[in-house]
């Protein structure tokens, strides 16, 4: 461990963008505290992405191996196995996703992009990588189609061509089906784009092309020509099998289905309009909305299934999207939350040509997945084991917190298993392929997000899993019946007026603080056991803002009353009681009326959190409240403090009254740096809708509260945010921007430690305040907590963040806590009384003494970070961390190897700060552009951990941690596991039925160089993929080698299975020899000269 001092500053420096190296000031010999933590502790990666694929655009499904795959709208690709296996990819282009079609059981996946490239995957590898890609310049690409144990992938295009690509070598075939081949030479008019492609499931060599303007044409692949062609005047959008081969069934734009014999020519044997009123005098049924897709599938014992979706009448204005499944005679119509994107009916069987069996449908809607078990009566779904529900409400904020107290994730499941819903399918969910990874990271995290609606979900995040816990909706605290005439001039907050803003936690007491976008406050207690409130707390608070006098001394120009009552009442200033929002914003006596209306019915409350106090600001003088800009708790001293541009305001919880609330300029008392001008209030105001100014309040106030679907209104942050604010009236409007509540030496000189809240504002400086605190126990309802300013601390550019503490070793002081005790349980007073005394912060003495400094405090704003030595009060180290940007989170975190500061900066760095020296470690340019959803939602926490939204459905976990991206690997779990493939149905049974069974034929004979000839090259080009080493290795023993060798005959199928996993075993053992070899080589020749050689 190396001492640190000036001469060292400049070590830790990389190519830092626009950062100047620490400058340390004061007395030097008295800090120099041994850093353990060195930049290679750090390192920068992506871990895992939870939530619903956004915008999904496609899904496939592998019968043998299990697993479910999703394209979504800008390319990503998310594959699920089993609860806890999951992965996500990303196609480069960022091109839409059009369709994916799995090489079953093979460990690979091949995806189709709407800018026409095609692509195969590796599964048989942690991280999925491309192999090779193809990209068409000349047609579009509508439809692909790969036969199952084949390697010849069919693909159809907007002109009406069919190409055939080898999926081994990723080239095309010489071999083309062209449109005007197909159709017949006698029609003038283009058959329009491909839109379905399958072979005949007893014959392999007979194709079925569906053209969208309603023609079908049945293919000979060997004598290239079409064998029949089947017409009908509505435009199709999807065709399916029936297993033996005999009939397929076509969807239509008019709502009605088709069902053709192979042989049969000219006529459908049959037309179903499955929505359609039927007319009684033989009439057309009238037309319905189009059917997008059917699937027709055959059971054994019973009648067939026909699924399908759309094709609902006209007349049906408002009705939900539906899932229509017919079953023999009877028809069971299921409607979806959201639009359907795409379903496809789980079966037994991966062969096209045995029974389907059919056991379940996997639906994906626009915004959630559906399973529905079909072997069920009723067809009840399949409870979702993944944490799909994120955005069941859209997230107005999170947080996120690792190395929880053990108890806490246990006691919040047990809470939150008692929301479950019922009637949920009994079986198994069927989606159960891969394996878990073997991480080793054993600490409890926990990730708390925030929604539009006021729910406040808890999400086990440990490992790399996440789950949902426990679920809280604050809007049960207010009556919700608003009437249109009372919503007066809130109309800004109307849309979602719950919405939470601000959360602050404490894990060890388990206390929960929300603060909401209407100027609310609720605080929240945890408890096992039911209660009812008969009466909601509530207390009212007056904020306001008014500076006429700025000379007087004791502030008496600040215009701050403060109103507070334990139950709801009247206020002293109001002629009436608090109603409702009021009616008017210019009303004559500037009615003090809350933005939202507490309940006065009682309120059951279940185990779980339990509303232990409302606060709520008032409208005065004619304006409403100002949003809420920060927030914090502190278990031990019995205190919540909120802030927002007029000041701040502290509410003892226990006793249930306002202690302080003073505006921002008497914080400064008569030392105020700023010389404020005198201002009038203005009534023309806008109404908060949490909507301030974003020179106001912390970095992401603007827009905190709107939801993160409305993020087009300011994409980046290119807005200049200099501090120095020339507007007289942003100068009075100094918001507050952070809090931090610990044990410190509250004046400068001091030589005791006691409770202190350091208050940041908008425009850089720290305040304190010192707590006095009755005794615990009894006097700690009676006597009153009495806070005093006692001045400014330090001033910084910027907003500011973020404060902690650090002992004379720098180790990090966390705040006082109280330990969780049951809140229901009158415990004889003994009990109570030693649960109630504070946990006192340790320092010993005899450091104080020698270095005669026995604190740090740290405090990090949007462009520099400081050191301040306490009680001196001197600043002993700064750093200058951004000139041209600001930084829009700052986290001190607990790294394994020692505290740090963490920064999530505008321009899309992330940087990491040694404590206390403030030395650069880490910079990394991570997300380039940042829209407001990630500004809103990013965290760091404990251990290298961080998250943000990167859409309004999915959250991204990142690490900074060198440790955990070591471990990855290890973490991740495995997608592809080694499944025999079924046996293939008895052929002798089908002779009977379709003179001599299902007919193979020799692809490779057709579709070869030899036969076919080579492609055109303009036509497309080969691109290999970036596999990196793994990959190869894992292509090497998986995919491509498989199906070189597994595919030269069909008929020895069954022989060929048991030889495929011996080679697979021999081509790993190649593969690990060779890079030992290699490695043993580099070794020798590591040492020696060029000269040796």
């Amino acid at each position: 461990m190396k001492k640190f001092n000036i001469r060292k500053v400049l070590d830790g420096l990389k190519e830092v963008s626009s950062s100047t190296p620490s400058v340390q000031v004061g007395p030097q010999e008295n800090h120099l505290i041994p850093e353990t933590i060195q930049s290679e502790h750090f390192q920068l990666c992506k871990t895992v992405r939870h939530g619903f694929p956004y915008q999904p655009s496609s899904m496939a499904f592998d019968p043998v191996q299990k697993i479910l795959a999703i394209g979504t709208q800008s390319g990503a690709l998310r594959l699920f196995g089993r609860p806890g296996v999951e992965c996500y990819c990303q196609h480069e282009s960022g091109a839409a996703v059009i369709q994916l079609q799995f090489l079953i059981n093979e460990g690979a996946l091949v995806s189709a992009l709407a800018d026409d490239s095609v692509h195969l995957w590796n599964l048989r590898q942690k991280r999925p990588a491309i192999l090779h890609s193809l990209k068409f310049n000349r047609e579009r690409i509508t439809f692909c189609h790969l036969p199952f144990q084949s390697k010849w992938l069919y693909i159809g295009t907007e002109r009406g061509n069919i190409h055939i690509v080898n999926v081994e070598s990723f080239t095309l075939s010489g071999y083309v089906i062209m449109w005007n081949k197909a159709i017949e030479l006698s029609s003038k008019a283009h058959p329009g784009p491909v839109v379905h492609i399958s072979d005949n499931p007893m014959d392999e060599g007979k194709l079925i092309i569906g053209f969208e303007s309603g023609i079908v044409v049945l293919w000979d692949l060997k004598s290239k020509k079409a064998d029949y062609r089947y017409t009908y005047d509505e435009a199709i959008h999807s065709v399916a099998w029936h297993h033996e081969g005999k009939q397929f069934i076509c969807s239509h734009s008019d709502g009605t289905l088709t069902i053709w014999n192979v042989r049969g020519q000219g006529k459908p044997i049959q037309t179903i309009t499955p929505h359609g009123k039927q007319p009684k005098d033989g009439k057309k049924p009238e037309p319905c909305k189009p059917i997008l897709k059917v699937e027709y599938k055959t059971t054994r014992n019973g009648e067939p299934f026909i699924i399908l979706s759309g094709g609902l009448s006209y007349d049906t204005v408002g009705r939900r999207p539906c899932l229509t499944v017919m079953h023999g005679k009877s028809t069971a119509v299921l409607e979806m939350d959201y639009p359907i994107v795409d379903f496809l009916t789980l079966c037994e069987t991966p062969y096209p040509n045995d029974f389907q069996e059919p056991y379940a449908v996997v639906v994906l809607l626009e915004k959630d997945l559906v399973v529905i078990d079909l072997a069920q009566n009723g067809y009840p779904i399949f409870e979702n084991p993944y944490p799909l529900t994120i955005h069941e409400s859209p997230v107005t904020c999170c947080e996120y917190f690792a190395d929880c107290p053990v108890d806490l994730i246990p006691a919040l499941y047990s809470v939150g298993s008692r929301q479950k819903r019922q009637g949920y399918s009994k079986k198994e969910w069927p989606i159960s392929g891969g394996n878990w990874g073997q991480g080793t990271q054993s600490y409890p995290e926990i990730i708390i997000t925030g929604h539009a609606d006021g729910t406040v979900k808890f999400w086990d995040a440990s490992a790399i899993m996440l789950q949902v816990l426990y679920k809280l909706k604050t809007a049960k605290v207010f009556d919700r019946n608003r009437s249109k005439e009372e919503k007066g001039s809130t109309e800004v907050s109307d849309e979602d007026p719950f919405a939470i803003q601000i959360m602050a936690w404490c894990p060890e007491s388990r206390m929960l603080c929300v603060a909401g976008v209407s100027a609310n406050i609720i605080i929240y207690r945890f408890s096992k056991l039911e209660v009812t409130t008969e009466v909601v707390q509530l207390l009212e608070v007056r904020m306001q803002y008014e500076l006429n006098d700025i000379e007087s001394p004791d502030g008496g120009g600040g215009g701050e009353q403060t109103s507070a009552h334990p139950t709801p009442g009247a206020s002293p200033q109001t002629s009436g009681p608090p109603s409702h929002p009021s009616t008017s914003s210019n009303n004559s006596d500037g009615g003090n009326i809350p933005c939202l209306k507490v309940r006065s019915t009682p309120l059951k409350q279940s185990p779980g959190y339990q509303v232990d106090l409302v606060v709520q600001l008032v409208w005065v003088g004619g304006e409403p409240p100002q949003p809420i800009t920060s927030l914090a708790l502190n278990s031990s001293y019995g205190l919540v403090v909120f802030g927002n541009s007029n000041g701040l305001a502290v509410v003892d919880y226990i006793q249930k009254t306002v202690v302080l609330n003073l505006g921002t300029v008497e914080l400064y008392g008569s030392n105020d740096p700023y010389q404020r001008q005198p201002r009038s209030p203005r009534k023309s105001r806008q109404p908060s809708g949490g909507l301030c100014d974003i020179n106001e309040g912390s970095a992401t106030s603007e827009d905190r509260c709107k939801s993160p679907t409305s993020d087009h209104r300011d994409n980046s942050f290119s807005r200049s945010r200099s501090s120095s604010v020339t507007s007289i009236d942003k100068e009075a409007r100094e918001a507050i921007s952070s809090f931090q509540f610990c044990e410190t030496f509250a004046r400068k000189g001091d030589s005791t430690l006691t409770p202190c809240l350091y208050v940041g504002t908008s425009l850089g400086t720290v305040l304190v305040l010192a707590l006095t605190l009755p005794p615990a126990g009894e006097q700690r309802q009676l006597q009153p907590v009495i806070i005093s300013p006692t001045g400014m601390l330090v001033r910084l550019k910027g907003s500011n963040l973020r404060m902690a503490f650090l002992d004379s070793s720098g180790a990090l002081v966390p705040p006082a806590f109280e330990p969780w005790f049951e809140p229901n349980v009158t415990a004889d007073g003994e009990e109570r009384e030693k649960v109630r005394k504070r946990r006192p912060v340790s320092v010993s003495p005899s450091t104080s003494q020698d270095l005669n400094e026995s604190q740090y405090a740290v405090v990090c704003s949007e462009k520099q970070a400081k050191v301040i030595s306490l009680p001196s009060q001197t600043c002993i180290y700064k750093h200058s961390i951004t000139e041209t940007s600001f930084i829009l989170r700052a986290d001190v975190v607990q790294m394994s190897q020692g505290v740090c500061v963490a920064c999530f900066c505008a321009n899309g760095h992330i940087m990491t700060l040694s404590l206390p020296g403030l030395r650069p470690l880490l910079d990394v340019n991570y997300l380039p552009l940042t829209d407001m959803r990630i500004a809103r939602t990013f965290c760091f926490t404990n251990l290298g951990q961080a998250m943000y939204l990167c859409s309004p459905t999915e959250i991204q976990r990142i690490t900074y941690s060198q440790d955990i991206c070591e471990n990855l690997q290890e973490m991740l779990g495995e997608l592809f596991t080694p499944v025999e493939t079924p046996e293939a149905p008895n052929r002798g049974f089908f002779k009977g039925l379709f003179g001599g069974g299902a007919q193979s034929l020799d692809r490779e004979e057709l579709f070869g160089e030899i036969a076919a000839g080579k492609a055109s090259r303009s036509l497309a080009q080969h691109i290999p993929g970036p596999g990196g080493i793994e990959g190869m290795k894992g292509a090497a023993s998986g995919v491509v080698g498989d199906l070189a060798r597994a595919r030269i005959a069909l008929d020895e199928r069954g022989q060929k299975l048991g030889e495929l996993e011996e080679r697979t075993a021999a081509m790993m053992a190649s593969a690990d020899s060779f890079s030992k070899h290699a490695h043993e080589m580099m070794l020798k020749c590591k040492d020696k000269k060029w000269y040796q050689f």
